[in-house]
């Protein structure tokens, strides 16, 4: 093992979340060498993938969801560290190692050389991956100021969400293959953070070309990465399609020479797609599915516990949610255990905290408030709607892990509510429009859940629920101070017993304050023909190809 790696893991101690996650550093090495001299060849063999929904774009740093995460940041494009396949623990990405100063505050990426972009119709790269491609990516999201950010002016939620673009003071190239990155404060979760697909990097030298020719707004249509697939088309609400990367930096990871996905948004298509092998890997099952999917002698039907949950999001900053009564009265009438009957018909765990059991400094003591009708209409009452009110209630189009029937789910809310004079009407829109509007912050009531993408307390506490995700993905817009001061505490040292205490301590107020109802953690099942080999489930939700191969 080389001296930098070493250094590596010894130093990432100081962030002691991380230890056990860097210490996987050791396992990985042996996958994560140098790109090879020559381009390898790869399986002429070809992969369809049923998709649940058409990606909004495939610039990960633009998204938060496994939609386009699946599409892009796990297939067209690589991040410094990547996330052992299958796993929770981080291995070296285009970063080969890392040193963390003593004071947590200054981390030192060692890029790895020999790596290539990819050569495509609209795109022939005329140099290597470098620290260039690093400072570019990360500047635009950090610096409002970057020439590219001023001619493609988007949102970056996810490092928003995370308080990156706060507490990131700078970023270097100190040579070519050497990048720093220098903090206003520790962040115990920051290597896990650039795990994740916004982390995505991006060629400089592509956007160069973009902004030259006055197409900057292409990076999210035509996509260059490094990554183990070549986005080659994509027609929306249809078919993506790409080819496996023979230049790809690690050995042996592409198996395929083409991946498809096709876009089917019912699950009983996907299903009948995957037994007549349109398809040989699909998304989310029916519940109800199950059975016969098991009984199929050619498809394999991994399954694993799911780190999701899924919730009804009560937008605080429109009347009467404000009310913390209000939201305790709609908590209370909702059926829970209907629910997980009805829609998740018995692959789904009844949930009380922002974050699932699994999830360390999960608070055991939290029991949530029972159903109870009469109650629920005694809140109202005291709240000062003694006959309801009438709101929206967004319903997914979709089908995620955390919700396999959203329509279903927000109809049986809907007739809940109504028992206590609360006339809910269910919207809906197109998957990307329902995000976009969802961000703006548009509805009253919303269905919407989350995967964990890390591994780490703040994804769900500070991500789902803290001021500084009030634009992205904290759907209730709450921004409580007290709630907050506690996420940033528990950010901001790397003492795992006071992390864990504040994030109990953070628990308990959402309790109180129900920003949301939390309603399931799912069972994730994944449907895959039985030709397909080494398929691996993503703990944290997307679909990912690399490694994946076919007999």
């Amino acid at each position: 093992m080389n001296q930098r790696i070493e250094r590596a893991l010894r130093r990432a101690a100081v962030v002691g979340t991380l230890a056990a996650s860097v210490a996987g550093c050791v396992a990985g090495l042996s996958m994560l060498t140098s790109a090879s001299a020559s381009a390898a060849t790869l399986p002429n063999k070809t992969l369809v993938f049923c998709s649940e929904g058409s990606p909004a774009g495939f610039d990960p740093a633009q998204y938060t969801t496994s939609v386009e995460f699946t599409a892009s940041g796990h297939s067209i494009f690589d991040q410094l560290i990547e996330f052992e396949r299958g796993t929770t623990k981080i291995v070296p990405g285009l970063a080969e190692s890392w040193d963390i100063s003593p004071d947590g505050l200054q981390y030192t990426f060692h890029l790895r050389h020999g790596v290539k972009f990819h050569t495509t119709s609209y795109f022939k790269p005329t140099r290597e991956f470098n620290a260039d491609d690093v400072v570019f990516s990360f500047d635009r999201m950090l610096n409002p100021d970057n020439t590219f950010r001023k001619a493609y002016p988007v949102a970056f939620p996810y490092f928003t969400d995370m308080g990156l673009d706060k507490n990131i003071v700078k970023i270097e190239k100190l040579d070519p293959y050497t990048v720093r990155f220098t903090l206003n404060a520790i962040n115990a979760p920051l290597l896990q953070d650039l795990a994740m697909p916004f982390a995505s990097v991006q060629s400089a030298e592509y956007a160069d070309q973009l902004l030259k020719a006055g197409h900057a707004s292409d990076i999210n249509l035509q996509p260059i990465g490094t990554g183990p697939f070549i986005f080659r088309s994509y027609q929306k609400d249809a078919t993506i399609r790409y080819d496996g990367n023979p230049d790809y930096w690690m050995p042996g990871a592409v198996k395929v020479s083409k991946l498809i996905f096709s876009i089917t948004p019912d699950a009983s298509v996907r299903l009948q797609k995957l037994k007549e092998n349109e398809c040989q890997v699909m998304s989310y099952p029916k519940p109800a599915d199950i059975a016969q999917i098991k009984a199929d002698s050619n498809l394999q039907l991994p399954n694993q516990v799911g780190f999701n949950l899924g919730y009804v999001a009560y937008n605080t900053t429109h009347k009467p949610l404000d009310n913390v009564d209000v939201r305790r009265a709609l908590d209370m009438a909702i059926n829970k255990p209907a629910i997980i009957q009805s829609v998740y018909q018995g692959a789904g765990q009844a949930a009380v905290n922002p974050m699932p059991p699994t999830q360390w400094s999960y608070d055991k003591n939290t029991k949530g408030a029972p159903y109870d009708t009469a109650k629920a209409k005694a809140l109202l009452t005291k709240a000062g709607f003694p006959n309801g009110f009438e709101i929206t209630l967004w319903a997914m189009p979709v089908q995620r892990p955390y919700n396999p029937n959203a329509r279903l789910m927000a109809e049986m809310i809907q007739s809940d509510w109504a028992k206590i004079g609360v006339k809910a009407n269910i919207v809906t829109y197109e998957w990307g429009e329902y995000i976009k509007r969802a961000h703006a912050g548009e509805h009253d009531a919303m269905l919407i859940g989350w995967t964990g993408d890390n591994g780490d307390p703040d994804n769900w506490l500070g991500v789902l629920l803290g001021c500084d995700a009030v634009k992205g993905s904290n759907f209730s817009k709450f921004c409580y101070k007290p709630f907050d001061d506690l996420v940033m505490k528990g950010r901001q040292t790397t003492d795992i017993a006071k992390r864990t205490q504040y994030y109990i301590e953070a628990q308990q107020i959402f309790e109180q304050q129900l920003p949301f109802s939390p309603i399931a953690h799912s069972t994730v099942y994944q449907p895959i023909a039985k030709s397909v080999t080494d398929f691996k489930i993503d703990p944290f939700g997307p679909t990912i190809f690399t490694g994946v191969g076919m007999k």
